[in-house]
């Protein structure tokens, strides 16, 4: 079992960085994928960033490279989202979640974080 819980959410204006960081519980956290998926009002959710458990390989949804990066620090048990140059459409809901497999698939990620809001003004 896997207990996740997102921080770092907020309001800030077009242009500016937020950091998200998704804090794990448990002792195998170094054995599962992460990924980050955002969810706006009215859409999907949709893929953002993965990275390996190992952290060496990482996966950006095109819509976000090279603004986003996605870390982690397995000694703290905790995933990053670093999140630069934020745009009005990057508002959303942002979940981490947990998968023994890495892949792009919510459908594949088995624990899920409460989610915390993004909002970025114009």
């Amino acid at each position: 079992q896997v207990q996740l819980v997102e921080s770092g959410g907020g309001l800030v204006q077009a242009g500016g960085s937020l950091r998200l960081s998704c804090a794990a519980s448990g002792r195998t956290f170094s054995g599962y994928a992460m990924a980050w998926f955002r969810q706006a009002p009215g859409k999907e959710r949709e893929f953002v960033a993965r990275i390996s458990g190992n952290g060496a390989r990482t996966l950006y949804a095109d819509s976000v490279k090279g603004r986003f990066t996605i870390s982690r620090d397995n000694a703290k048990n905790t995933v990053y989202l670093q999140m630069n140059s934020l745009k009005p459409e990057d508002t959303a809901v942002y979940y981490c979640a947990a998968s023994l497999t890495t892949t792009t698939s919510q459908y594949r990620y088995d624990y899920w974080g409460q989610g915390t809001q993004v909002t970025v003004s114009t």
